[in-house]
């Protein structure tokens, strides 16, 4: 597909980069490959090698297609590359790309595009343009916060889409329909029971519960994470779809308390003596990443001392052995879940302060961020001593 069939073959034709330069009629020009996070590598070739050649400037000077034979010079070609997670792609393609992060839409950037691109769009498709048909402001944010989920508007648009040919069948069966959608009842009657709760997290200050953030291709997330303490013989139990990094995470967090029970103040003989259950809930959901390890290791705190953690706190970084804090990613999309879960302390690495100026002002006006270079200031900040 991309280099081409050699002329021998029967219906042989140029490869695709070969083929768009052709139906542009000129090698000065953009082409987009879309989904190459999705690229695989099986017994009929290896495309991200074969890209290899496309995109490396060093090399594309004398870009060879199996059909034509010879050196073609695609370096002035403009390629743009779309995916949505940066870690599935081959190391070696991405080495050769500039990559620029595009994170996810806050809830009024979703309500302005669904005003002023979404509904036009979905009026002139249902063929209700000519009736006036009006979204307001409580029934949009309605929508977007029960009947959606995701970093982009593509699901909004559906639901908007949704609204509108319920309408439509109104109008044609001569029914009277509402004009005006302006609250959330008005959305409920049209689209039935809401997808999503107001609220995925609890609001209660326990024992091992910790609030963490995760980064997850339809935006940023909430992650509970759970710990019991059980009698035992000092086995560590891990569930909840967790992939091998987060596994390691919850190695490391342990480490690190045993390493530092004395300190903490937690008797040894428990890890001896307890049986450690991690669960992070929604096992359906695979879970992975570098950056749960502060919230685990404040868990396993809270849950060998007996005080609880604060419910108004949520926290994001990874930590080492020696309990100091790794800056992550993702921090835009983790800070929006918090404040949708109405969570308005957020700790984040130190090193992440920077990141802090690509979230809206509205957010960080209303969100105290609190950045932590080492665990024990983690632990001060969540941990309530002896009162819940």
């Amino acid at each position: 597909e991309i280099r081409g069939h050699r002329r021998t073959y029967v219906g042989a034709l140029p490869g695709r980069i070969i083929q768009a330069i052709q139906r542009a009629g000129t090698t000065n020009l953009v082409i987009l490959l879309d989904e190459v996070d999705k690229l695989t590598r099986n017994i009929h070739g290896d495309p991200a090698s074969a890209l290899l050649e496309v995109l490396d400037p060093e090399q594309n000077e004398a870009f060879r297609d199996h059909y034509l034979d010879l050196p073609f010079d695609i370096s002035n070609v403009l390629f743009l590359c779309a995916g949505n997670v940066a870690q599935n792609m081959p190391r070696p393609l991405l080495d050769r790309m500039q990559l620029v992060q595009l994170s996810g839409y806050t809830q009024e950037e979703k309500q302005a595009i669904a005003k002023q691109h979404l509904l036009p769009k979905q009026l002139g498709q249902t063929g209700l343009k000519k009736q006036k048909i009006v979204l307001t402001k409580p029934a949009l944010t309605f929508l977007i916060q029960r009947y959606t989920r995701e970093s982009g508007v593509r699901e909004l648009e559906r639901q908007i889409g949704n609204v509108l040919r319920r309408l439509a069948r109104m109008h044609v069966q001569g029914d009277e329909y509402p004009q005006r959608i302006t609250s959330a009842e008005s959305v409920q009657a049209l689209l039935g029971p809401p997808k999503y709760s107001p609220s995925q997290v609890d609001h209660l200050s326990e024992v091992g519960l910790v609030r963490g953030l995760a980064w997850t291709e339809t935006g940023g997330s909430v992650l509970p994470i759970e710990i019991t303490l059980s009698p035992g013989k000092g086995k560590l139990v891990t569930t909840g779809n967790l992939g091998d990094v987060m596994k390691e995470s919850m190695q490391i967090a342990l480490g690190f308390v045993r390493h530092q029970a004395a300190d903490l103040g937690i008797d040894a003989e428990l890890f001896q003596t307890r049986d450690i259950h991690i669960h992070v809930p929604e096992g359906a959901i695979p879970k992975d990443g570098p950056s749960a390890g502060i919230a685990i290791t404040t868990a396993l705190v809270s849950s060998f001392t007996g005080q609880p953690v604060s419910a108004k706190v949520a926290m994001t970084g990874e930590i080492t052995l020696r309990g100091k804090v790794l800056p992550i990613g993702g921090v835009k999309e983790k800070s929006l879940a918090a404040y949708r879960e109405g969570i308005r302390t957020v700790l984040i690495p130190k090193d992440n302060e920077p990141d802090l100026a690509e979230i809206p002002e509205e957010i960080r006006k209303k969100i105290t961020f609190v950045p932590v270079s080492d665990i024990t200031q983690v632990l001060e900040l969540a941990i309530l001593h002896g009162k819940a």
